[in-house]
């Protein structure tokens, strides 16, 4: 009896060591292999695209005007006192960075050609050139504005009475927009004041409004 309980006992012990042994050599009890915590990727950073208004330019203009005047205090226009005007410009901005300064030289011819209403004379605003300072502040691509400066009237009349030119002052705001590296466009209004006007007690005020194109070099 004694050899049969010893074959059953090492039978019993060898059970569960082959079930072990099959574990292990399928993997069960391999051990864990650790998975690599990721590694955070930081964001390549995108440089801003920044507008540099700095630069020549030139181009042409196109709008409306319309002309006021009086003499000794009483109107002195009298039938179509606006109309078109068209013409040229040409200027230099330098980006400071949020501001941005700048100078410009334009003339507008008109067909403006109202009547004086007192000496019963044709008046005729034949063109109006301006030396301008810019104020403007940049905002990517746009660049709305402040300008002002001196402007120069030459009118023509039936009777001479109001031929030649003479000086005034103006001031307004507008606004450019850039289109490309070298094109842009924009808008401008603009108040003159021209007081004494080759005449005493001729005062003539005139508000213009023109649509701008500019090439820049």
């Amino acid at each position: 009896m004694k050899p049969t309980f010893k074959a059953v006992r090492a039978s019993m012990l060898a059970a569960p060591l082959a079930i072990v042994a099959g574990m292990a050599s399928a993997g069960g009890l391999s051990e864990p292999v650790a998975t690599p915590a990721p590694v955070p990727v930081a964001p390549v950073p995108v440089a801003p695209v920044g507008t540099d208004w700095t630069g020549f330019y030139a181009g042409a203009q196109l709008g409306f005007g319309e002309l006021e005047a009086e003499l000794g205090g009483t109107d002195a226009l009298d039938g179509d006192e606006s109309g078109l005007l068209f013409g040229a410009h040409a200027g230099y901005l330098y980006d400071f960075g949020n501001i941005v300064l700048g100078g410009e030289l334009d003339i507008d011819g008109s067909n403006i050609e109202p009547e004086l209403a007192i000496a019963d004379d044709t008046f005729e605003l034949d063109t109006v050139t301006r030396a301008k300072l810019l104020l403007g502040y940049d905002a990517g691509r746009f660049l709305p504005y402040l300008t002002g400066g001196v402007a120069q009237a030459r009118t023509s009349s039936s009777t001479d009475a109001v031929d030649g030119d003479d000086d005034g002052t103006f001031a307004g705001l507008g606004v450019k927009y850039l289109l490309s590296d070298s094109f842009m466009i924009g808008g401008e209004v603009l108040q003159h004041q021209f007081d004494d006007y080759i005449t005493d007690d001729l005062d003539v005020e005139a508000l213009t409004g023109t649509l701008r194109a500019s090439f820049r070099f």
